[in-house]
């Protein structure tokens, strides 16, 4: 099992440098769960590229467990920036950043993500 951040969605989706890798990745994983909050965030973005069609067809084809944000999730989305959000921690994580990582950390799972801010926190990288 697998939980992925926006990053890893748009780059596949645009064919970055690291979307063979993180296709792989998400192929290998029997079940990979979103938090919404990062599905809105992917969206947002996929669409501002022009590139919505494409994610939601890549949202359908991994078969995506969307997990809804609760209070509780809310309250985990929170503390997750008041510790490592931009300028309190070297990883710098936006709001979007923080809802693939409440997920994560609260399920202990492995998290599929592209760039540097992650790999300065506790999550497991799933690549």
């Amino acid at each position: 099992m697998h939980r992925g951040d926006s990053s890893a969605l748009i780059e596949i989706i645009r064919d970055g440098p690291r979307a063979d890798e993180c296709e792989a990745c998400l192929e290998r994983a029997d079940q990979m769960f979103i938090s919404a909050g990062t599905l809105a965030e992917a969206l947002i973005v996929a669409r501002r590229k022009g590139l919505g069609d494409l994610l939601e067809l890549l949202a359908g084809r991994q078969a995506m467990a969307v997990v809804p944000i609760t209070a509780n999730e809310a309250r985990r989305v929170a503390d997750a920036y008041d510790r490592l959000g931009k300028g309190v921690h070297p990883a710098r994580l936006n709001m979007g950043d923080c809802y693939a990582y409440a997920l994560a950390w609260e399920r202990n799972l492995p998290l599929l993500f592209v760039g540097d801010d992650f790999s300065k926190t506790d999550v497991i990288p799933a690549l």
